[in-house]
């Protein structure tokens, strides 16, 4: 995945925005918190930083190409890194992207997940 997929994809998941930060990091955010960071530094291959369940960062930390997110796991999140191949397919990865989203989005106050439409039903 490049970071203009990356992008597209993020930017189609509902009540998303996007921020540049970080030294050019492509950040997502939804209700305003991070849910998927994309890059870190532009000369590097492709790095895709997402916000996992318990479940999937023990099972997805052995993985080859993926690794607990430097920074963010240090401080006891739960992120893993996709840094380089083989990690996940692109659909895999969308699919973790989706679900960071939604687990970010279900941490949101009931008001704000209502003002956002997001979570109803």
């Amino acid at each position: 995945m490049t970071y203009e997929e990356f992008n597209s994809f993020c930017a189609s998941l509902p009540a998303t925005s996007h921020v540049v930060q970080w030294g050019g990091s492509h950040v997502w955010k939804v209700g305003g918190k991070v849910f998927a960071i994309g890059g870190w530094h532009e000369d590097e291959e492709a790095r895709f930083t997402f916000k996992v369940s318990d479940i999937a960062y023990e099972i997805l930390q052995e993985q080859p190409g993926l690794r607990p997110a430097p920074y963010l796991a240090s401080r006891g999140m739960k992120w893993i890194q996709h840094f380089e191949k083989p990690g996940l397919s692109d659909d895999d990865l969308k699919d973790y992207l989706r679900e960071s989203h939604r687990i970010v989005s279900l941490g949101l106050s009931k008001k704000k997940q209502k003002e956002l439409g997001l979570n109803q039903g």
